[in-house]
């Protein structure tokens, strides 16, 4: 099935139940969804589930399998084409448009999970339009996005985030098509936010992940369970 795995207007298969439960971290690249994931599954006892360790591995398979299924390359492009070649406003696009399936495919994988509390799902594919019309409440989503200042200030300290990962030709241009492209990604997730009513949290550096933490906590505060005092 399509579009979310429908089973009728306004009706998406849920068999555990675990989709109506779930809450959602979404936004941008680098604006720390995934250590504030971590940290409220230690402390309040839930289920995270990290969209982009999926979408590298499991979900990558369903791609080449996909584009072997519509009669496209099974392979990627060269790296070259990809990420030195294409303009950051198309490569945005590109990813964009490549969400909903690659949603699909982590709605297949949050079916399977079952939790007696909600399972947090954390990602930059997990985007606003795709997620408001299966939850009940906006307040089951969040959108962090990072400033320029603290993006530029993570290329500088995380290594993932400085290193582009493939060989290519050019790394400057292509480490600069990447950032601009995350960032055109990201003021689209906002956008949408903004339009659907879903709170967007803009996380600058001021305050450490321990405190954004909190802040995503109290906003998740009606669908968490009391927090583990001894973690």
């Amino acid at each position: 099935m399509t579009g979310h795995d429908s089973l009728a207007d306004g009706e998406v298969w849920d068999p555990f139940g675990t989709l109506r439960r779930a809450l959602w971290i979404g936004g941008g690249q680098w604006a720390g969804k995934s250590t504030v994931a971590r940290m409220l599954a230690v402390r309040y006892g839930v289920t995270v589930y990290h969209y982009d360790y999926h979408d590298a591995r499991g979900h990558n398979d369903r791609r080449i399998a996909r584009r072997v299924a519509l009669g496209e390359p099974a392979t990627e492009p060269d790296p070259d084409t990809v990420w030195v070649h294409t303009g950051p406003e198309e490569m945005a696009a590109e990813t964009l448009a490549g969400f909903p399936v690659r949603f699909d495919w982590a709605l297949d994988d949050l079916r399977a999970l079952v939790s007696g509390h909600s399972v947090i799902a954390e990602g930059w594919g997990l985007r606003p339009e795709l997620v408001a019309p299966i939850v009940d409440s906006p307040r089951r989503m969040v959108v962090m996005v990072p400033t320029p200042e603290f993006r530029d200030h993570q290329v500088r300290e995380l290594p993932r985030a400085a290193s582009l990962g493939h060989h290519v030709s050019d790394p400057a241009r292509a480490q600069a098509n990447r950032l601009t492209r995350d960032q055109l990604v990201a003021e689209d997730a906002v956008r949408q936010a903004h339009r659907l009513g879903i709170r967007v949290i803009e996380v600058d550096g001021s305050r450490d992940a321990g405190a954004m933490a909190e802040i995503v906590a109290d906003h998740f505060g009606p669908y968490l369970p009391e927090p583990d005092r001894t973690s």
